[in-house]
């Protein structure tokens, strides 16, 4: 069984402060500021250019990738981490496109990130093939698979509801059609367990600033099984996704495997903040976060709709049916937020009416649970969430 007090005090949490918004972005682990200090002084200060060699960094990418590869269900030497979600969005969906010419069709759904289906958008219009992007609603996803759909992508959890997608009963509806799928686990990898390899996906991207707490801007992550990796076209053809990036060749030779997936030079430093929160995965088992995060959201949802009465569930009431996150709508929600931030319980907001509180046993307990209820009655109750300040929009919401 998972430790999960062991695993709270491994964050830094401000005293007071009931933190449910690790779905958008992780707390700061206290291994990662140490080793952040090692690499800026040890390292960067120590060794200077020498570091690339001497402390590993150009290895860094699928080093940490074959840590992630353990929590989303993938065999070592299929994950390489670097640069954005949206830049991995964009070469997987190019890659998984150009594996089917002949056909058209990127289907997706209504509820997926935005930043995905303006990466399909924009690979549409660079290509100037025709292709064309359909979002149909989520459940309506299955029927609309068929022969002219050349890439399904899809987001596995919803981000603004938990939704949760069956990964393997649409991959291989996909692949009974003759479609390639690029599943987006932003929402996924570190909060449910994810069998890549079982479900026989093609490929995946993900970040890591969520659940796998990375920090902000942590890069992110992408996947391609291995059946595809020495095929598989790297439409941003970048100098560390070269054979041999030192041979300063004039013409681009991919790389071997998933390592023709990098382009550019890896963010060392922010890796290493990743691979220092990757260590408290070591001990956990997924199962464990799994069943307790369920646990956790539905004790959430039999609270707030006892005692708040106003709020209306955006999320699916199954909890395996969902991700790690609970939704509630209101026609205010903004505000409401604004003011449960201000009396120390951080969720967010996400238009037009989402209030989002996301669950994470590595740091949330019942206790949390029961104490961001009561203040969110308080608020309710009082209207104290109706002041012109909670209101007015920040630029990050």
């Amino acid at each position: 069984m998972t430790d999960f007090q062991a695993t709270r005090a491994r964050f830094r949490i401000p005293d007071g402060v009931i933190y449910l918004d690790g779905n958008s972005l992780g707390p700061l682990p206290v291994a990662a500021e140490e080793r952040v200090a090692r690499t800026l002084t040890a390292e960067w200060g120590g060794q200077l250019i020498r570091g690339w060699n001497s402390a590993g960094w150009m290895v860094q990418p699928r080093v940490v990738g074959d840590r992630i590869a353990r929590l989303i269900g993938a065999p070592a030497g299929s994950v390489v981490v670097g640069d954005t979600l949206s830049i991995k969005v964009y070469q997987a969906l190019a890659a998984a496109l150009a594996m089917r010419p002949d056909r058209s069709v990127i289907l997706s759904d209504s509820g997926n990130f935005p930043t995905d289906l303006y990466m399909a958008e924009g690979l549409i219009e660079t290509l100037g093939r025709g292709h064309v992007l359909k979002a149909v609603a989520p459940e309506e996803v299955e029927a609309a698979i068929g022969e002219d759909v050349a890439v399904l992508m899809l987001t596995e959890v919803d981000y603004r509801t938990g939704r949760l997608h069956d990964m393997a009963a649409l991959t291989a509806k996909a692949h009974a059609a003759g479609v390639v799928t690029v599943w987006d686990l932003a929402h996924s990898a570190g909060a449910l367990p994810v069998d890549l390899a079982g479900s026989g996906a093609d490929f995946a991207v993900g970040c890591t600033y969520k659940y796998l707490n990375g920090g902000p801007g942590a890069p992110a992550f992408i996947y391609v099984a291995p059946r595809h990796a020495r095929s598989a076209r790297p439409a941003l053809s970048g100098w560390m996704g070269h054979e041999a990036p030192f041979a300063f060749d004039p013409s681009y030779r991919p790389g071997e495997g998933v390592e023709r997936m990098r382009v550019g030079t890896p963010p060392v430093i922010a890796l290493a903040a990743l691979d220092a929160a990757l260590d408290v995965w070591d001990g956990v088992d997924m199962a464990d976060v799994r069943r307790t995060s369920i646990a956790l959201c539905d004790l959430f949802i039999e609270l707030v709709e006892a005692q708040c009465p106003a709020l209306e569930l955006a999320s699916p009431r199954d909890g395996t049916r969902r991700g790690s996150q609970v939704s509630f709508r209101h026609p205010h929600g903004y505000a409401i937020m604004q003011a449960l931030i201000d009396r120390g319980v951080i969720g967010d907001f996400r238009a037009p009416d989402i209030l989002r509180f996301g669950f994470t046993p590595l740091y949330i307990g019942e206790a949390e649970v029961r104490g961001a209820v009561a203040v969110l009655k308080q608020v309710l109750d009082g209207g104290l969430w109706d002041r012109p300040d909670y209101h007015r929009k920040a630029a990050v919401t």
